[in-house]
């Protein structure tokens, strides 16, 4: 049997921001890739905890950036969002939308009346992302859970990657209402499961694999799904956060990028690489030896200091190849 990634899976389930593309520009290689993995028979879903765009846009920028996009095969924490609303109210009833007209959208598709006020018929508060987002937007919000209303965060990320550097992310919006309500939404995108499940059953998937920069949404999502994982350093997490990384945020596969899913599953595995020696000593500081790609260095490192435990790593020398993953030196 072939030892090929895409061979092991039969659906891709990439993650947009930070993954697939950046801002206005797509990673490259990205289409290459994703057309390889359609031409396998494997079926690709992008799964975005972006609210602000409905899949046909969404779809739209992706051929704009000369990616192949369906909008049947864009996933979006805008809809999982409105799904979890619907399961708890009953048809007809109002939500109060923070986010795009993309979002309301999207609550109008089940069923449901978007509001931007709120009043007395509003029963819960749907929050997604928008750029237009005003202080007044979240006062309504406010009040209506500190009212009672059902409260749910299409998803939790502090930051949105784009070609401008991070920027602040609907989490950071959520925590602002966190502070005002002393409350907890409920969560639709990931690391929560509704979006990933989601996905999973539209691409008819039995063995699906999770693409994503983040490990704090993309790989601890898939963890809760029950999915492997790849993580790619063309985000928001680094080399270090992986290092780092708890029991539940560690990936199946590490890579520079998405290109990495037409290749050897064998190469991009967290575990031992030809060419390294990691090793503890009995201070518990890491000796390194070796030399060939520092990626391999990583994935070593990384099986070797999971298995020891958790935190950042005190080395017993600088190897040369840590600095190159900024694992050394200066950060």
């Amino acid at each position: 049997m072939s030892d090929r990634l895409l061979d092991l899976y039969d659906a891709v389930l990439a993650d947009l921001d930070g993954t697939v593309y950046r801002g206005g520009e797509a990673v490259v290689g990205a289409a290459e890739s994703l057309d390889v993995a359609r031409e396998r028979g494997v079926v690709v879903r992008f799964v975005t905890n972006n609210a602000s765009r409905a899949p046909l846009a969404v779809a739209a920028h992706l051929t704009g950036l000369g990616i192949a996009a369906q909008p049947g095969e864009v996933s979006t924490s805008a809809q999982a969002g409105a799904a979890l609303v619907a399961q708890r109210l009953d048809a007809g009833a109002e939500v109060l939308v923070l986010g795009t007209d993309a979002l309301a959208a999207e609550v109008a598709a089940v069923g449901l009346v978007p509001v931007r006020a709120h009043g007395d018929g509003t029963q819960a508060v749907l929050q997604g992302l928008s750029p237009e987002l005003a202080w007044r937007d979240l006062a309504e919000a406010a009040v209506a859970i500190r009212a009672g209303a059902l409260w749910v965060a299409c998803n939790v990320d502090r930051t949105l990657p784009t070609e401008r550097g991070l920027l602040p992310g609907n989490g950071s919006l959520v925590a602002a209402l966190r502070v005002a309500t002393d409350r907890e939404p409920l969560v639709a995108g990931k690391p929560a499961a509704p979006l990933l499940t989601e996905a999973i059953r539209s691409a008819g998937a039995e063995r699906p694999l999770v693409v994503g920069d983040r490990l704090d949404t993309d790989i601890a999502g898939a963890a809760v799904v029950g999915a492997d994982s790849l993580l790619v350093l063309t985000g928001v997490s680094t080399a270090l956060d992986l290092v780092r990384a708890g029991p539940d945020e560690r990936p199946t596969y590490v890579a520079a990028d998405i290109q990495a899913i037409t290749e050897s599953a064998a190469t991009l595995e967290i575990g031992p690489k030809a060419g390294w020696d990691v090793r503890l000593t009995a201070d518990r500081r890491v000796e390194v030896s070796g030399d060939g790609d520092p990626l391999d260095l990583l994935r070593a490192l990384c099986a070797t200091w999971w298995d020891a435990g958790s935190g950042p790593p005190a080395f017993a020398v600088e190897h040369p190849a840590l600095a190159v993953l900024g694992l050394t030196g200066p950060r």
